[in-house]
């Protein structure tokens, strides 16, 4: 399939790695020839549950049976679409038990801005350097990596840039401020978490100044943290959350969830200020409710962090191995060179182990693997980057 593939499927790089997928159960990915590969990156964060989850898929097995799209979201009633919305509620704060579901992490950052200008009646959008919150062009306007961003300008005007975990850059959030939007764990940048305190100062610079704090837990939440969600671990309650990726247990999924009030300014004045068409879709939504029932009712983020200490016991003592970032199961291991780090992730891959790059930061080798994963299958897989990291 080879030749097809890139001839007929638009690139997103000139080297894709370019594995033809037999099929995938549990931590494993097979390809075309039965190779059995451990998959330490669940997808980018999305596979939350593994391969095949036997609760994902009889989920979307009995929704295929009743119905499949049948109107545009919000219109009708649709069982899947308010269970998911009542489950993702029951895990937050109080204030934040309305829920609009879209299609990705992209579209979610998108209605998250649009929802911070409406309510606010303000226009300008603080955000991170080095940050990333999706790759439309809203989302793109808020993503401060130049290196990606230059050959698309001019993108939406409006957006001014803080250095993650800066307090002096606080200042810049102003009454001109509609929104403050920010990973609660930096992704690409290299798993950056915050640092004394910071995102809850940010929260009381926004309350200060009239500005919504939106919090992307695109990556961060849904239990990978060993919380629910990542702000969980630093004491602070955003206004507006994004989430995605591992929402949907493999399946395509975002949302953004804030108050009732501030939702409440999309629906008049304009009627229809945000707008999906395959938003919510009961097959999609099934499967998200499977997840997010199975991850809130096991011990599975319990797990998690039990996990993350087998991970760090790996590797805190290799002189190789210069820094372990993130939290839970979105860890990054740090090496010298971006050259070391690809040296370890494509060999690794030549001998059955998934790992892949974060965008920013190419010293990092990326470990996020399903939280399913077993404490066996983990040590497998540490072991193998192990020697690869002896080479170095």
């Amino acid at each position: 399939m080879k030749d097809d593939f890139l001839k007929y499927q638009g690139q997103t790089s000139p080297h894709p790695l370019a594995i033809e997928i037999s099929h995938a159960k549990g931590s494993y990915i097979y390809d075309s020839n039965g190779k059995a590969m451990l998959d330490f990156v669940a997808g980018v964060s999305a596979n939350s549950l593994g391969h095949n989850h036997p609760k994902v898929n009889e989920a979307i097995k009995n929704q295929l049976e009743q119905y499949t799209h049948v109107m545009v979201y919000g219109e009708f009633i649709q069982k899947p679409q308010l269970a998911l919305c009542k489950a993702l509620a029951a895990t937050l704060p109080p204030n934040l038990s309305s829920v609009y579901l879209v299609n990705s992490g992209t579209e979610a950052t998108e209605g998250a801005l649009k929802l911070a200008k409406r309510f606010t009646g303000r226009s300008e959008i603080v955000a991170a350097k080095n940050s990333y919150h999706g790759n439309t062009q809203g989302a793109m306007s808020v993503c401060g990596a130049e290196q990606q961003n230059r050959a698309f300008r001019p993108l939406i005007p409006g957006s001014k840039f803080i250095e993650y975990n800066n307090e002096q850059d606080l200042e810049k959030i102003t009454s001109k401020t509609a929104g403050v939007i920010l990973e609660t764990i930096q992704g690409g940048a290299g798993f950056i978490e915050p640092k004394n305190n910071y995102l809850a100062k940010v929260k009381q610079r926004c309350d200060e100044v009239g500005a919504l704090l939106i919090l992307d837990e695109i990556q961060s939440g849904i239990g990978r943290t060993g919380t629910f969600w990542g702000f969980e671990n630093y004491n602070v309650t955003p206004d507006i959350i994004i989430t995605g990726k591992g929402l949907g247990g493999g399946m395509p999924i975002g949302a953004f969830i804030t108050s009732f009030e501030v939702m409440e300014s999309l629906k008049e004045h304009p009627k229809l200020g945000h707008i999906t068409t395959f938003g919510g879709h009961p097959v999609i939504a099934s499967a998200g409710l499977a997840t997010v029932q199975e991850i809130d009712s096991s011990n599975l983020m319990e797990e998690t962090l039990r996990k993350e200490k087998i991970i760090r016991n790996a590797f805190k003592n290799h002189p190789a191995v210069k820094e372990i970032r993130g939290k839970g199961l979105m860890l990054a291991l740090l090496v010298d060179t971006p050259e070391a780090a690809s040296q370890v992730i494509l060999n690794c891959l030549d001998k059955g182990l998934i790992l892949f790059w974060l965008l920013f930061e190419g010293r990092a080798i990326r470990i996020t693997p399903p939280l399913t994963i077993s404490h066996e299958e983990l040590k497998e897989g540490c072991n193998l980057i192990l020697n690869e990291l002896d080479k170095l």
